[in-house]
């Protein structure tokens, strides 16, 4: 009997948790509109951000099983050359005009993205195509030390100093009304971040070798006897998460100060989101992104009840704690035989 009522009190309690948030949410609207939806803003725009490296992290899941925990670092070396590329290959500089500077970031993109993409495949090739049938601890360590050689080259060729582009675009407002500003420079991560899901999308519902890859994340083994190329649909999936590595790298450095050891904690913040939106689902991973990105900037900005920016890290896995207690599967993941 007490098994039976278990399930109704985890619900509640989850349902309790919500109806806090919403009410702490309400509350501080009320206080404060325009600073409310200035954080919103920022939310969303972050989101944006972590939903391209929680898509990376999933579509590799989805496919393999596997955590890439290398991937998040491949994120901040990527924002590093894509800063090399724009201030030592191209020449701008803050004094450049925005359309020069646009022109750049556009080019330094289609440079970086193709090159993270092959490092991203090379690094399944090397490290891990020959653990695919092992034990599932190894290629889990395997990710860890893949992890701490990226960071380590970033920290061979960038030292310890943090790196920006901040002030490549133009701060001016996108709109505004009242106190309520929405610039150019956030902007232009929902420019950059919306298209490219949308290919994203189309790329895994509608091409061959998107359906390849879903084909291959049921089951390999029937993939390869249906003739579909097994090896090249993986390392398909490992450089289309290189490539959307190396845009959220672009965006960031965009954004914030970056350097060798960036890709940890917001690798472990993607992670996360994509975990809470249900890993191996991409819709998920950016809904998670999303939240987290929300969360974060309520945190941070608010003043109502707010704990603070000190407590941003403990409530962001502390909501992965929560979310594997009460939705192991995620919000919107299928709940499989091994996880039931």
């Amino acid at each position: 009997m007490f098994g039976s009522r278990r399930p109704s009190v985890v619900s509640a309690i989850g349902l309790a948790l919500v109806a806090l948030v919403i009410l702490w949410l309400i509350g501080n609207f009320i206080k404060d509109p325009t600073d409310f939806l200035n954080v919103f803003f920022i939310g969303m725009t972050n989101g944006a951000v972590y939903g391209l490296v929680a898509l990376g992290y999933t579509i590799v899941y989805g496919i393999l099983q596997l955590i890439n925990f290398a991937h998040g670092d491949v994120f901040a070396l990527s924002g590093l050359v894509a800063y090399t590329v724009l201030f030592t290959v191209f020449g701008v500089s803050g004094a450049t005009s925005t359309t020069v500077s646009i022109l750049a970031i556009v080019a330094a993109l289609l440079l970086t993205m193709p090159f993270f993409a092959f490092v991203n495949a090379m690094i399944e090739r090397i490290a891990y195509r020959r653990l695919r049938r092992a034990p599932r601890l190894a290629p889990l360590i395997t990710a860890v030390g893949v992890s701490f050689i990226v960071q380590n080259v970033s920290l061979y060729f960038y030292g310890v100093g943090f790196v920006s582009a901040s002030e490549l675009l133009p701060r001016t407002p996108m709109f505004e009304f009242g106190d309520v500003r929405y610039g150019w420079n956030k902007a232009f991560v929902l420019i950059v971040t919306i298209p490219t899901l949308v290919l994203l999308t189309w790329f895994v519902r509608q091409t061959r070798q998107g359906k390849g890859m879903r084909a291959v994340a049921q089951d390999q083994e029937a993939s390869a006897m249906m003739g579909i190329d097994v090896n090249r649909t993986i390392s398909v999936a490992f450089a289309l998460a290189g490539g959307l590595a190396a845009v959220g790298g672009m965006l960031f450095l965009l954004q914030f100060n970056m350097r060798y050891d960036t890709g940890f904690e917001l690798g472990l913040i993607a992670f996360t989101a994509a975990v809470l939106g249900g890993i191996g689902n991409l819709t998920g991973a950016v809904l998670g992104a999303a939240i987290i990105g929300f969360i974060q900037a309520f945190n941070e900005g608010l003043t109502w009840y707010t704990p603070g920016s000190d407590w941003t890290r403990s409530i962001v896995f502390g909501i992965l704690i929560a979310i594997l207690v009460f939705r192991p599967e995620g919000l919107l993941g299928e709940r499989t035989p091994e996880g039931a």
